[in-house]
């Protein structure tokens, strides 16, 4: 990649794996044309009249009421709110590539519901079903991306997906602008029914796509993981930096087993609970810069504000939108996600606070409601900034609260935690799916819901409602500075880091966001594993209950054992078979290292081929032990894997993560 320097250790194609990743970020399209689209729709003259139920606007016409457009406007978010939370039962249990189609093909379900409509509860019955579908992929394509991308680029991998969102808008946009000034039907069907040309693309590609090896290895199908992460690293199955990383991958899913399974009231207990509202917050604050005001609403409320060529302006916007993401999706891994998130937010709150100004102090309304434009200059100086505003934000919250979710959860939790975030805001790796991407899933849309229903009441001018008008920016500028405040205390920087070692990083005692961009990981998943079940065996307890004990108490106790330090795996090649399939090699692996009386005995005592930096193999050096240490095992089974690769580290004596 010309814009990022490639670590030395990396090997295979990158250029695979990214377009893997744009592909899927079809889905992120689908949710952007459609939201572009209904801002349009609902302006549109002639879809006005046929859907209008009697009311008639400030100006004489026929049109729908604010509280029906309030509800044909939210009522998509209702449906990705249902959506996200469905999101996890299709992810776990038939898979992340073919929850992707089967939710496309709910998409369009709703997509014909809403082009032979010719009344407003069969189009918002419609609108449901096409929520329902984007939800579904709201969570599960940044959870696909997230889990085939190389850690060193999935960041913009995964900002892709807020790319294509952005695509969507613009080219909604577009085909509204040529559109609504037809008298007839095609007016609004056909933006509507071009949804159908984006999800069957999508359906089709996915069909040509791989699983993605971490949820193969969910299913136990080692053998299908790897041959996924070969095609995907575009490698043999049998290169050592395939074995390696699918070790590492199956070490960590094996202790997020060792832990029971997983809920969603597990998402909010002690040790994800602080993971689990930094997702959901995350999500909301994004909700709460006021970018989906401006796109569901922009084309009235500049209507509303007596600026003309409102659908012109929309389509600038929605340009501005596309151009200011593609440069962003190449900064999030050259210069982290923290520093973008804390100066986006700073911008944001200016630009918002400049457009209430202007449209407070340079415009009146009449006794029927009518805005009055004082300062025509003053209002074209607004839409300038409404449009560094939109900038500001494609570069640095639109994408990369995708980013940073899609990054914050172990691979037990992640499918919910993934859904409830993303749910709460409507606009993802470990084995399970997101538990904690499908809570955010869930708050993120109901967020989305909350803001695109309650808009038209803050607002709209008359009896019931808020008549903020252009003052609604003040509201959002000020959720800005909160989006500032809640990155500098609580957001971690992630840039470079696997998804194993993010979640080591979060489980570090003492930590603090401020400091986070200074970490660097100690441990690898093989190491913790063995170490953790030798050490709670050795002493009468087990990981479960590990997770009680104090971090301090345990790495003292460790201490006090004096667990040996073992070379760092990725020292010393790997020699022999790929690991058994069966999860039989630990517990065999865990008994041999163990004296049967329960004292600790670390198998480099008993033979000095477990410290060496030689290619031996686990099985010759567990063949050379005493058989006294061998307890209860007549034959250790081939491991196929280097002694090397089971230990500890220095900064790491027992299990760090005791605290979660």
């Amino acid at each position: 990649m010309i814009l990022f320097k490639r670590p030395p250790d990396e090997k295979g194609s990158v250029w695979f794996s990214v377009l893997i990743g744009v592909f899927v970020a079809f889905g992120g399209l689908l949710f952007g044309y459609d939201t572009g689209t209904i801002s349009g729709v609902i302006a549109m003259k002639y879809w006005n009249e046929r859907f209008s139920t009697g009311y008639i606007d400030a100006d004489g016409k026929p049109a729908i009421s604010p509280s029906q457009s309030s509800l044909i406007v939210s009522i998509l978010s209702a449906g990705t709110f249902f959506g996200a939370l469905a999101s996890p039962l299709l992810a776990d249990k038939i898979g992340r590539r073919w929850g992707i189609i089967i939710s496309s093909w709910v998409f369009n379900f709703g997509v014909s519901m809403q082009v032979i409509s010719v009344a407003i509860p069969l189009f918002v019955a419609g609108r449901f079903f096409a929520g329902l579908g984007v939800g579904l992929l709201s969570a599960l394509v940044p959870l696909y991306q997230s889990e085939t991308a190389p850690k060193w680029i999935r960041g913009m991998i995964v900002g892709v997906y807020q790319l294509a969102i952005t695509i969507g808008v613009l080219f909604a946009a577009i085909v509204n602008n040529g559109t609504h000034k037809r008298e007839d039907t095609g007016s609004y069907r056909i933006p509507i029914a071009l949804q159908w040309l984006f999800s069957l693309t999508l359906i089709i590609g996915m069909h040509f796509l791989p699983e993605t090896p971490r949820y193969c290895i969910k299913r136990g199908d080692m053998t299908r993981a790897t041959r996924a992460l070969a095609r995907i690293r575009c490698l043999s199955p049998n290169d050592p930096a395939i074995l390696a990383e699918m070790e590492e991958i199956r070490a960590n899913y094996q202790y997020e087993l060792s832990l029971g399974n997983s809920s969603y009231l597990d998402c909010f207990r002690t040790g994800m609970l602080k993971r689990m509202l930094t997702g959901m917050v995350l999500q909301i604050l994004q909700q709460l810069t006021g970018v989906n005001f401006i796109f569901y609403y922009g084309t009235q409320f500049f209507e509303n504000s007596g600026i003309s060529s409102s659908f012109l302006i929309s389509m600038i916007l929605a340009t501005v939108n596309v151009l200011s993401t593609v440069p962003a999706v190449f900064m999030f891994d050259k210069f982290g996600r923290r520093p973008l998130l804390l100066w986006g937010g700073v911008a944001m709150h200016i630009c918002h606070f400049i457009v209430a100004t202007l449209g407070t102090s340079t415009t009146s309304q009449t006794a029927s409601g009518v805005i009055i434009v004082l300062n025509v200059a003053a209002q074209k100086a607004s839409i300038t900034f409404v449009c560094l505003f939109i900038a500001f934000f494609a570069a640095t919250w639109g994408p990369l609260a995708w980013v940073v979710t899609a990054e914050l959860y172990p691979l037990k939790h992640r499918s919910q935690m993934l859904s409830i975030s993303t749910a709460t805001n409507k606009h993802v790796p470990s084995f399970s799916t997101p538990d904690s991407v499908y809570c955010h899933d869930i708050l993120e849309w109901l967020v989305n819901w909350a803001i695109a229903y309650s808009t038209p009441y803050l607002v709209n001018y008359g009896p019931g409602y808020a008549n903020l008008q252009s003052k609604i920016f003040f509201v959002w500028g000020t959720a800005c500075m909160l989006c500032v405040g809640f990155v500098y205390f609580y957001i971690y920087e992630t840039k470079g880091l696997s998804l194993e070692e993010i979640d080591e990083m979060y489980q570090t005692p003492g930590l603090k966001a401020k400091d986070s961009s200074k970490w660097r990981p100690s441990v690898h998943f093989r190491e913790t594993l063995l170490t953790e079940i030798t050490y709670h065996k050795a002493t009468g307890g087990s990981p479960a209950q590990a997770e009680a004990a104090p971090v301090a108490e345990t790495a003292e106790r460790a201490e006090r054992e004096a667990v040996p330090t073992l070379p760092n795996p990725t020292t010393a090649p790997m020699i022999g078979p790929p690991p058994p399939e069966s999860d039989d090699v630990l517990k065999a692996l865990q008994d041999a290292v163990l004296r049967p009386a329960g004292a600790f005995t670390h198998p480099a005592t008993l033979n000095p081929a477990w410290n060496s930096h030689s290619p031996l193999s686990a099985q010759t050096a567990l063949s050379n032990l005493p058989s006294s240490s061998l307890a209860s095992n007549k034959s250790a089974p081939s491991l196929g894997t280097t002694p090397n690769e089971v230990g500890t580290s220095p900064s790491h004596p027992a299990r760090r993560s005791f605290g979660r």
